[in-house]
């Protein structure tokens, strides 16, 4: 494989891999290889190594927990991060709770229960790192990152920042971070309460998603964000797929689930482009049937051939793994 960091750039910094399998990393577990990977476990080694991406002329995505990612089936051709070390730890500060970045966000919130701390519940059943969350808003199970988020370091080539919530602009699966800029640590602000109340409500939350959604499986979702159009009539992406005759839908190795229809199934052979090819004839159906266009909420990395028809819009976002979109030295 050739090498995108041309011959008298930069040389690496110390860890850097090279030809990575990515498609270890996702839970589709599809995808090539990155050019370049690294698990920075400090603030200062993940700025040295933006800069170096930078100095380089790199791509950069992160990889979170890897839950809601495509990887290109050619692989990507820049630097892949995965943060580890302190950048994916939890720490308790009186009420207020420290995660780094790439800490899980259902461990997260098992953690807070065992310390009688409450709202970050809705953590449990999402299966992304504290600095995607961030990143994609990602708000569930009537939980809202924006109650409880006390502020952010965000990391870029040029140093680390502190960043306030109401400077992220949130919207649906949305942040305002842009290029550049990886989320290093969440500090959020939690209310005491005894520790058997809030394990309930984590029992509550588990077995939702036990009955309503796969697990145990190659797979990712949700695929499709809820649609804000009024033809949807209030359902969601999931209600859409399912009513346009779409769950069990499969194209070579991929297909969308029997269990939750907003869910892709890797069948043991999948490629990317057989996920792509499956969420295209999905969201054809829903266009056909209810005339709702529903938007993609995977992350990419790396190039994929999208079909024509998203183009347009929906197009998903690129490069960033589970911290974002972008394109060329992109490093939300």
């Amino acid at each position: 494989m050739s090498s995108p960091s041309a011959a008298g750039s930069p040389g690496p910094p110390a860890g850097v891999e090279t030809n990575h399998p990515l498609w270890r990393l996702t839970t589709v577990r599809t995808g090539g290889n990155a050019d370049f990977f690294a698990a920075p476990d400090s603030t200062e080694l993940l700025v040295e190594l933006l800069d170096w991406a930078r100095r380089s002329g790199l791509r950069v995505g992160v990889i979170g927990s890897g839950s809601n990612l495509l990887v290109s089936d050619d692989g990507f051709r820049g630097l892949a991060l995965k943060l580890s070390g302190d950048l994916s730890g939890i720490e308790r500060r009186g009420t207020d709770v420290v995660c780094g970045g790439g800490a899980r966000l259902p461990s997260v919130a098992a953690k807070c229960a065992g310390w009688g701390l409450s709202g970050l519940e809705f953590g449990v059943n999402i299966p992304g790192t504290a600095g995607g969350a961030v990143r994609m808003n990602a708000n569930a199970y009537g939980g809202r990152l924006a109650d409880v988020l006390h502020r952010v370091e965000v990391c870029s080539a040029s140093g680390s920042a502190t960043v306030e919530p109401a400077e992220l602009g949130f919207s649906y699966r949305h942040s305002n971070l842009t290029d550049g800029q990886v989320v290093s640590r969440a500090f959020f602000s939690l209310k005491e309460d005894t520790t058997e109340a809030i394990k309930e409500r984590l029992a509550e939350m588990r077995a939702w998603r036990r009955d309503a959604q796969p697990s145990g499986i190659k797979t990712f979702g949700s695929t499709f964000k809820n649609p804000d159009d009024s033809r949807a009539d209030g359902r969601s992406a999931g209600q859409l797929l399912d009513a346009a005759g779409c769950r069990g839908l499969s194209i070579g190795g991929a297909r969308l689930s029997e269990k939750h229809a907003n869910f892709v199934d890797n069948m043991g052979d999948a490629t990317t482009a057989d996920v792509i090819a499956v969420m295209s004839a999905a969201r054809r159906r829903v266009m056909e049937k209810f005339g709702v266009t529903l938007e993609p909420e995977v992350q990419v990395m790396g190039d994929v051939e999208w079909p024509d028809d998203w183009r347009q819009s929906g197009e998903p976002e690129v490069d960033q793994g589970d911290q974002g979109p972008g394109r060329g030295l992109d490093l939300g």
